[in-house]
This record gives structure tokens, sequence and C-alpha cells, in this order.
């Protein structure tokens, strides 16, 4: 089972690069606690899964890189290249200078449609290399101008030609004291869009990842190659080839033994359906053992609700709409966006 993965702008295209990379070195480590069979089985399932046919001894990544500027995704592909050890296909980006700055708008509404044929065109050659497509990754920032209204587009594309297909989008949380002064109106769009075309979205906080590489790792000047690396590490454990374990097992094992409880879960859903485990012996990357919990809980319900309060507190002042209207973003959409994450938000509450 295949999955295709697609970066869009400069977030994306840098942690689809540390993912990658991490997908590799981890296919790559020794065997750990696992038999050499069951790490020959486990070495190709993680390349039938992310990397396709080999050119002069060298795995191709999976995946579709667009982006507005070409310096990105120069980097990333020159990054990968100098590795010698995977690379992306020579016809996988898409690179179409965007000429009216970084606007949300622009991307969801111009930019988007202008490329529509090239970009689904690319992605669709990446379909056609897969023997089993099991879904979609999309890698993005979700308070992004351009890229992230791009991104919004382009997941909708997919849901509309393979609805079949899994999709999964993986969005950057923007620090609470972001640089970008519409950050909030555009974390609400690419939201509320990626809620009704999307299967499901993988939340990562630049806060605590920040916090992560400050407290844990005792980094002192933090970059965003730190940030990305924690990132690729952490979705590398999540998609590392496992198999399922039986609820009666899983449960008489420590630490598992604690998700039992039926306090953690919403009353209309048991236990035995509301927690599931993965294991492999294989140990993933440099780590003797690692575990990665994905959960959907009230986690995220306080950052939602101070974006979409920050958010309305702008709106009610007409702060910067111009910007988006002048690109066929309307009140109307906003409104729309409002209301559908306000019912989110109370959906959450109600847990």
């Amino acid at each position: 089972m295949s999955i295709v993965t697609v970066q869009l702008g400069q977030c994306g295209n840098q942690i689809g690069f540390e993912v990658f990379d991490a997908l590799y070195s981890d296919s790559h480590c020794p065997q750990g606690l696992c038999s050499k069979r069951e790490n020959e089985v486990y070495q190709a399932s993680c390349k039938e899964r992310f990397f396709s046919e080999e050119e002069n001894g060298v795995p191709i990544a999976r995946a579709v890189l667009v982006d507005m500027e070409p310096k990105v995704i120069n980097q990333t592909l020159s990054k990968a290249a100098q590795s010698g050890r995977w690379k992306y296909g020579q016809h996988s980006c898409f690179c179409q200078k965007q000429g009216s700055g970084n606007n949300w708008a622009y991307g969801y509404s111009v930019h988007g449609p202008r490329h529509e044929e090239s970009i689904m065109n690319l992605i669709q050659k990446e379909v056609e290399k897969c023997d089993c497509l099991s879904g979609f990754f999309i890698i993005m920032s979700m308070a992004g101008g351009t890229g992230s209204g791009l991104g919004a587009f382009v997941t909708q594309n997919l849901q509309d030609h393979y609805s079949n297909s899994l999709k999964m989008n993986q969005i950057i949380w923007p620090y609470g004291t972001g640089e970008v002064i519409v950050q909030n109106y555009n974390s609400i769009l690419t939201l509320s869009h990626l809620y009704r075309s999307s299967d499901a979205l993988l939340v990562h906080e630049n806060d605590a990842v920040h916090k992560i590489c400050a407290k844990l790792m005792n980094i002192k000047q933090i970059s965003f190659s730190d940030i990305n690396q924690v990132l690729a590490h952490q979705l590398g454990s999540v998609f590392q080839p496992t198999y399922s374990m039986e609820g009666s097992y899983h449960y008489r094992r420590n630490p598992l033994g604690g998700f039992k409880d039926p306090a953690l879960y919403t009353s209309w859903l048991a236990p035995v359906n509301a927690f599931n485990v993965w294991k492999t012996q294989r140990a993933f990357s440099k780590y003797e053992k690692s575990a990665a919990l994905v959960s959907n809980s009230q986690f995220l319900l306080k950052p939602l609700d101070t974006i979409v309060g920050k958010a309305w507190n702008m709106f009610a002042s007409k702060a910067y709409i111009h910007q988006y209207t002048k690109f066929g973003i309307e009140e109307e959409d906003f409104l729309d966006s409002f209301t559908l994450l306000e019912q989110v938000v109370a959906s959450y509450c109600n847990l």
C-alpha cells in the first residue's frame, strides 16, 4: 500500500525532505530486536510505501513538490540528491512564480485554479506508479499565505478526483505570537476548508515542538531545521510499518493498561473501539524503544478557540478584509468558516 506525499509551500517542502530522510534512515538502521527476515520485510514495506523504482540504485520518493518560488524547491531537490541515498523524481515538481505577494485568497482562488491541471497531472503520474494506492499525505502550513490557500485548493481537488483514497493533512499550528498579521484569518480559512475535504488533520503546534527542542534536547539556538527534524521523527514513527494487537492482549500490558479507563473516552464510544495499538519488534531509527500516540481529543480545543476568537475580533472591525475580497474570498466565506469552526468547538466541548 503506497502513499503519495504532496509537499506544499516552503513549510511543506522543508518538512517533507526531513520526513523522507528520516524514513530512509530508519529503514537502513540496525534491525533491533527483530529477526533478519522480519527486518527484510520491514524494509520492503517502508520502500513500497514511500519510495518508487530505483534510478541507478537510488530510490525515488513518492512525492510531488509544489511552491510558488523556485528557491526552496531547488534547495530541497539538491539536498536529497547530494545525500546519495534517495532523491526526488525529475518530473515531480511544480513551481510557477505567483505575482501578488503572500496571500491566502490568491493561492486558493487564483493560483490554484490557474495551475490546477499541471499540479493534478503531476499527482496522477505519481499515483500511476503505485501498484496499490493507500492515500495521500499532504504537508503544509496552516497559517501561511499563498501556500496554505493553494494547499486547501489541492486537497479539495484530491477529494474530488480520489474520493475513495485517504487524505491526511499534516498542518503546522502557528506560534501564538506569530509574525504574520493575518495568520488567524489564514488559519480559520485553511481549517474550515480542510474540514470539508480532508479525512484527517494531523496537527503539530510550533510552540510545543519548540519546547521539546529547548527543554528535552537542550538546544540553545533553535532553528527551523531543528524543529523540522523533531517533526520528521514524530511523523516517521507514526508511519512505521506495524501490526495490530488484540484488545484483550494490549490492555494487560503496561503501560497500556491505563488506557482502559472509560473516563478517558466519550460515553458513546467503548474503550475497546476508542483505543487501538499497533506494534513491531523493529526499533524505529536510532531509538532503542519508542512510542507514538495519535489522539483525537480536546487537546486543541483551547488553541482553536483562541484563533477563532482573534480572527473574529479582526473581522468585526473589517481589518485587512480587502486583501481577501480582491481575490474572491467574500465576507460570507469568512462567516461560513466562523460558523463551521464554532460548531467544531461546541462539539469538542460536549465530548
